[in-house]
């Protein structure tokens, strides 16, 4: 699956950050208690501990295997020239920061489907290892869980994390986009069409369409119908419903980017940025800068600037609130500002959605504008936002919603 995404940094792999969303936290501790519960009862014998620690081997396992699947479509991605920051875990599995649409159809196709092949042959090579390993007939692997109770904990893992991954592969090809099948469905429709627009447009369709079938079946079986190959129970309806929602609010948010993106295309930061307003200089103290500034003016955020023009920092809030109430008098806005080094900028000539992703990677209102250090302008998030309501179609946006 594709996306964006914010997490707990935890490494890098092929120069792609690797992060976890405190959900992955939560699905951590569920999954790892039903495998525990699952493995006792099929392990009458085993103690709590070695339960509790194959259950807890398990989860780790499947969720570096998620991560396996989330790599395969970056380095194809990347192949294809479309940058991808991050992979985060998360509540339902993990998602990659592909920060811009592939360039053609084939792009698509590939970079999709790699996904779910990748843990699909990873689930039957698991499967061979574990039944090699542990000398189970061939046969015997069409039904992996009648076999666990023979089973060590190497050959219990393998047995569980086989059938897994290849479900979890089955699964992302359901046609219901921004899944990898949905994708899949895009990118054959952007090939017969040759419209990226339209072949967003329907595939997302699709996707809340299907995601909208989730939740009526979800809420279907959590009043007690047993519907074929969901299942039944109150916990399976409520966790299919939800996963209903997630792709219909996915489908509608995807499609809703690609009409901003088809918005902003072609221009620039110049054709919105704003000309340089109030600036601080940089010896101001903030006392001064509260009583002023932000006290008498709508603005959150300040640049520091000083004497020649050079953008020395941005003084927010935020760092004034940082700043110990009993030395605003005497600290000066240069001591407690976030200093040009860690700000994220932009320059004039930037196309105007590669700003517009740094503004959401970043959670900014606003970047400046420079050129080398000398700040030439203003880009607020707020502006652009007001560009794209001025400019998306209302049958569109009525379409998106």
């Amino acid at each position: 699956m594709n996306g964006g995404s914010r997490g707990i940094h935890i490494g890098r792999l092929f120069g792609i950050q690797i992060a976890i969303d405190y959900s992955w936290l939560f699905i951590v501790v569920l999954l790892t208690w039903s495998l525990t519960v699952g493995f006792r009862h099929v392990h009458p014998d085993w103690s709590g501990a070695l339960a509790v620690g194959t259950a807890f081997a398990a989860t780790l396992l499947f969720f570096a295997s998620v991560v396996l699947h989330e790599l395969a479509h970056s380095v194809v991605a990347r192949r294809f020239g479309v940058p991808v920051s991050s992979i985060t875990l998360f509540l339902l599995g993990g998602i990659s920061n592909i920060e811009r649409e592939p360039p053609s159809a084939k792009a698509e196709f590939w970079t999709a489907v790699v996904g779910p092949l990748t843990s699909i042959v990873l689930g039957i090579a698991l499967l061979w290892i574990g039944s090699a390993a542990v000398s189970v007939p061939a046969a015997a692997v069409v039904d992996p869980y009648a076999i666990l109770g023979r089973l060590g904990p190497a050959g219990t893992l393998l047995m569980w994390l086989g059938p897994v991954n290849i479900i979890v592969g089955i699964f992302n090809l359901i046609p219901a986009f921004p899944l990898d099948g949905g994708r899949l469905l895009r990118s054959a429709i952007w090939a017969t069409t040759r419209s990226l627009h339209a072949a967003t447009r329907w595939a997302s369709a699709i996707g809340q369409a299907v995601g909208w079938f989730f939740i009526f079946v979800g809420v279907a079986i959590v009043f007690g119908a047993n519907v074929p190959f969901f299942g039944g129970g109150i916990v399976s309806g409520v966790w299919l419903a939800f996963i209903g929602w997630f792709l219909s609010s996915a489908a509608a948010q995807t499609w809703r980017r690609q009409l901003v993106h088809e918005v902003v295309e072609g221009l620039t930061v110049a054709r919105l940025m704003r000309p340089v307003g109030r600036v601080v200089a940089p010896d101001t103290v903030v006392s001064s800068l509260v009583d002023d500034w932000l006290l008498r003016h709508e603005e959150r955020s300040y640049p520091v600037v000083d004497e020649s023009g050079r953008l020395l920092g941005i003084i927010t809030m935020a760092d004034v609130r940082a700043a110990p109430r009993g030395t605003w008098s005497t600290t000066p806005v240069s001591r407690v500002m976030t200093p040009f080094g860690r700000l994220v900028t932009t320059t004039a000539r930037e196309d105007l959605g590669e700003a517009l992703e740094k503004l959401a990677r970043a959670d900014v209102s606003q970047l400046p504008v420079v050129d080398g250090q000398r700040l030439i302008g203003l880009l607020l998030r707020s502006d652009i936002a007001r560009w794209i309501e001025l400019h998306i179609q209302p049958r569109a946006r009525t379409f998106a919603h």
